[in-house]
């Protein structure tokens, strides 16, 4: 991934900045830092849209245990 930075300008809500900063302060890092992780964990997020392999589990196992019940259910 590049490492070229590109200025750019938008709002957000004041409270979601507010706890932003706060986070930023308690975990010693800066601002920039973590909305630029946050804008990679979204872009993740939505390109690899995949179940968490637990909730993947959970599902499997709720299937195995009362697929016929939801097969009923679905009728």
């Amino acid at each position: 991934m590049s490492q070229t930075r590109e200025k750019f300008a938008t709002q957000v809500n004041s409270e979601i900045l507010t706890a932003l900063r706060l986070l930023a302060q308690k975990e010693g890092r800066q601002l920039q830092a973590l909305v630029e992780e946050a804008l990679r964990d979204l872009i993740e997020k939505c390109t690899n849209a995949k179940p968490r392999p637990h909730v993947m589990g959970a599902y499997l196992a709720s299937h195995e245990r009362y697929g016929a019940l939801y097969k009923k259910l679905a009728e």
